[in-house]
C-alpha cells in the first residue's frame, strides 16, 4: 500500500490496483433506488412537486456526507470491521446496544419490503403479460430466495448482478419515463388547478422525511465498500458520490412522470390500497395508455426493487457476520445468511402487504445510524486518532447539520406516528 498525494486539501492512502469504482457505485445506487422509487410518489401527494423535489435534494446532501463520516471513521479500524466495532470503540457499549438494534432492524425490515414489494410487482408483471400469476406470498418467496444466493456468495457476485441490474434499469427506466413524461402535464405536476399556495403543501413535508431518508439508506454498505476496495478513501468517496447522484437524478426524473399523470386527488386510492407497488404501476397504466410504457415500468419495477434488495441484504450481511463473529468461509458465509434471510423471509410470507409501512419504519430508525450517531462517531474518531487518512469537509458544523437532521426525522416520524403532523389525504 502506498501513500497517496494530497487532493482538496485532504490525504488520502490509496491502493495500487483494485475494483473499478463503477461496481460500488452501482452498489450504492441500487441501494437506494429501489425504496425511493415506488414509496416517494406516494408519500409525497402531500406536499407535492416542488417541496418534494428540494426535500429529496436536502436529504441527499445530508445523506452522502453521513456516509462519508462513516467512511472516514471506518479507515481507523481493520478491514471487514462494521458498525459493531466502530460505535463500540468510539461511542461506547449503551450507544452500540442502541446502534445494533437499529441496524438490524432496518436491515431487516427493508429485505421484508422488498419481499413484499418485490412479490406485488411480479405479481402485476406476470397478470399483466400472461394472465396468470402465483399468490403474492409465493411470488416473494421465490423472488428473495433466488436473490439471496448472490449475497451467500460473494459481494463480487452482488457486484456483478447489480451492475447488470441497474444497467437494466436505467434502460428500462429511460423507455418507460418517456413515454409517460411526454404525457405529462404541467397543471398536473405543480397542482395549479387546485389554487393553493406553497405553504398549504410545506406542512407535508415532514411527515414524508423518514421515507426520503430511507431512500438514501445506503449507509450498511460503507464497511461492505471497504472490504472490496481496501483503504482506498478516495475511490469509495467516488462510489458513494456517483452512486447517490444517480439515485437522486433518477427519482427528481421519476417525480416528474408520476408527479406529472397521477393527479394529487387520485393519490387517495393509492395510498388506501397499502401504496405498494403493483398498485402505483397500476395507476400510471390507467392514467397513461401505454401499453410498451407501462411493461417497461413493470420491467423497471421488478429490477429496481431486486438491486435495493441486494444492497440491502449484503450491508445486513456484512454487518451481521462482524457482530455474530462468523467467518468468511462457505459455512461460515451460510450462518450468516441463514441469520440474514429467515426473519424477512418469514414477514413475506404472513404480511405481504406491508412495503410502505415498512419504509417509514425502516426511516425511523435508520435515523439513529445514518445520521445521529455517524456525526457523533465521526468526532470522537478525529480527537482519538486525527484521521488522517481521509477527513470529511464542513468541521464541526457540519456535524452539527447532519446530527440536527437525524433528530428532525426521528421526531417527525415520531410526531406522525402519534398523529400530530398532516398527513395527506
Amino acid at each position: 500500500m502506498s501513500e497517496g498525494t494530497k487532493q482538496g486539501g485532504l490525504a488520502y492512502t490509496a491502493e495500487k490496483t483494485g475494483p473499478s469504482f463503477l461496481g460500488g457505485a452501482m452498489i450504492i445506487a441500487g441501494t437506494a433506488v429501489g425504496a425511493g422509487m415506488f414509496s416517494v410518489p406516494t408519500v409525497s401527494a402531500g406536499m407535492w412537486s416542488i417541496w418534494a423535489i428540494f426535500a429529496l435534494a436536502f436529504t441527499w446532501f445530508c445523506m452522502l456526507h453521513s456516509g462519508m463520516m462513516i467512511l472516514e471513521t471506518n479507515l481507523n479500524y481493520p478491514v471487514g470491521s462494521s458498525f459493531d466495532t466502530m460505535v463500540k470503540d468510539t461511542l461506547g457499549t449503551g450507544w452500540n446496544t442502541i446502534n445494533n438494534i437499529a441496524v438490524a432492524f432496518v436491515g431487516y425490515i427493508l429485505c421484508y419490503a422488498y419481499i413484499s414489494g418485490g412479490g406485488s410487482i411480479v405479481v402485476h408483471t406476470l397478470e399483466a403479460t400472461v394472465g396468470v400469476a402465483p399468490p403474492q406470498m409465493l411470488a416473494g418467496l421465490m423472488f428473495a430466495i433466488g436473490l439471496a444466493l448472490f449475497v451467500w456468495w460473494s459481494t463480487k457476485a452482488v457486484d456483478r448482478i447489480t451492475t447488470v441490474l441497474i444497467g437494466g434499469m436505467i434502460i428500462t427506466f429511460f423507455m418507460s419515463v418517456a413515454g409517460y413524461t411526454f404525457n405529462m402535464k404541467a397543471a398536473i405536476f405543480f397542482d395549479s388547478e387546485s389554487a393553493l399556495g406553497m405553504g398549504s403543501y410545506f406542512p407535508y413535508l415532514f411527515a414524508a422525511l423518514p421515507f426520503c431518508l430511507a431512500s438514501f439508506g445506503y449507509h450498511h454498505n460503507v464497511p461492505s465498500l471497504m472490504k472490496y476496495y481496501g483503504k482506498d478513501p478516495k475511490k469509495i468517496v467516488m462510489c458513494l458520490g456517483t452512486g447517490t447522484l444517480i439515485a437522486l437524478v433518477l427519482y427528481i426524473v421519476w417525480l416528474f412522470a408520476t408527479l406529472g399523470n397521477i393527479s394529487r386527488a387520485d393519490f387517495g386510492p393509492i395510498i388506501e390500497q397499502g401504496g405498494n407497488i403493483g398498485v402505483l404501476v397500476e395507476a400510471l397504466g390507467q392514467a397513461v395508455e401505454n401499453t410498451s410504457a407501462s411493461n417497461m415500468l413493470s420491467a423497471f419495477g421488478n429490477l429496481a426493487v431486486a438491486s435495493s434488495f441486494l444492497g440491502v441484504a449484503l450491508g445486513l450481511f456484512d454487518f451481521l457476520a462482524d457482530f455474530l463473529k462468523f467467518d468468511d468461509s462457505q459455512t461460515g458465509r451460510a450462518k450468516t445468511a441463514a441469520v440474514t434471510f429467515v426473519p424477512p423471509l418469514i414477514g413475506g410470507i404472513f404480511f405481504p402487504d406491508g412495503f410502505i409501512m415498512a419504509i417509514g419504519y425502516a426511516g425511523l430508525a435508520a435515523t439513529v445510524w445514518t445520521a445521529i450517531v455517524p456525526a457523533l462517531m465521526v468526532r470522537i474518531s478525529r480527537k482519538k486518532f486525527g484521521n488522517p487518512r481521509f477527513r470529511v469537509w464542513g468541521g464541526e458544523p457540519l456535524v452539527w447539520v447532519i446530527f440536527s437532521f437525524g433528530v428532525l426525522v426521528a421526531v417527525s416520524h415520531a410526531l406522525g406516528m402519534f398523529n400530530a403532523l398532516p398527513v395527506y389525504p
